[in-house]
């Protein structure tokens, strides 16, 4: 062979999602905290305000509080779950994306990232107001068990994941220095298992087994047969808590007549969404941009946010006597 035939073989070029671009880091560094997700504690941390007897400024700022603290907690659990997570991230086809599995956030400076939003989270807990922060310290605890065994443990996935609501939940009850409502706390940890057990029948169909190891314990009959027995759960479980623990005063006969037909709705909703849509992914982005279960949801709040309002201040909404 003369040199003018010899063959050189192309260097295989930098993948450019691979590539560290330091310009670009502080970016990298807000999405892998996912601020998007804090709707989860907006959502569930003030929960305890329904069972609040009294709003004060001072349990409106310590619910706020708590929402910081979770906030932060949050973030520093989903950074360590996407340094550990990393080379599974890499298979999947939307989690390739995040900025560890990609590249763009070298894991030292991740691991850095993570320390930086620990010593935040000690410091808005010992600055802040006075308060029983249990329910922060067992949901990092559960959470770093979580990521390290617990992932991988078919149907315990689940629970330990809705648990962590209960959990925001339980830490807005001491913002507020309520007793937790047993019913309450029953409804979102079924209405929870439901979402994710929707992510979870979504990943079976669309992406398999691989990318996460507990799927190896579920399939889809046992993924549909659960999700409609925890949907029944949630529903019976919250109306429930309306009959018989919600401080709604005496109008809980008109509540559940409006709040039942707008509940199965919704719930009528999401699961078309996850068996015939088969867009079950991202539950927060179906709570959050579906039409029917936004509005359903805004009408719901409506009826019991009057409810509440006429509970306790009865003489604001006489037009309802």
């Amino acid at each position: 062979m003369t040199a003018a035939e010899t063959v050189v073989e192309p260097v295989a070029p930098v993948a450019p999602d691979r590539v560290v671009r330091p310009l670009l880091l502080p970016r990298h560094l807000l999405v892998l905290a996912r601020p998007g997700h804090v709707v989860k504690n907006l959502l569930a941390v003030p929960l305890a305000l329904v069972d609040t007897p009294v709003w004060t400024a001072s349990s409106l700022w310590r619910c706020l509080w708590a929402i910081g603290a979770f906030t932060l907690a949050s973030s520093v659990i989903y950074v360590l779950n996407d340094i550990a997570d990393r080379h599974l991230d890499r298979a999947h086809p939307d989690k390739q994306h995040r900025p560890i599995a990609a590249g763009h956030v070298p894991v030292p400076v991740a691991w850095a990232y993570a320390v930086l939003l620990a010593v935040g989270l000690v410091a808005v807990t010992v600055t802040g107001p006075e308060m029983t922060w249990w329910p922060l310290i067992a949901y990092l605890a559960l959470s770093a068990a979580y990521s390290r065994w617990l992932k991988h443990l078919p149907l315990l996935d689940v629970c330990v994941v809705s648990t962590g609501f209960v959990l925001r939940v339980l830490q807005g009850y001491a913002a507020t220095e309520t007793v937790p409502a047993s019913l309450l706390l029953t409804a979102v940890f079924s209405g929870c298992l439901v979402l994710i057990l929707g992510k979870r029948r979504h990943e079976l169909s669309a992406l398999g087994t691989p990318h996460r190891p507990a799927l190896h314990g579920y399939n889809l009959l046992l993924a549909d047969h659960l999700l409609g027995l925890t949907t029944s759960l949630a529903g019976t479980t919250f109306l429930l808590y309306l009959h018989l623990d919600a401080p709604i005063a005496a109008y809980p006969p008109a509540v559940l007549a409006l709040v039942v037909p707008l509940g199965l709705l919704a719930a009528f909703r999401y699961l078309q969404a996850v068996l015939v849509l088969r867009t079950g992914g991202d539950p927060i982005r179906i709570l959050l941009r579906d039409r029917t279960i936004v509005g359903c949801a805004v009408l719901i709040g409506v009826v019991l946010a009057v409810a509440q309002i006429n509970a306790r201040y009865p003489h604001l909404l006489t037009w309802m006597d």
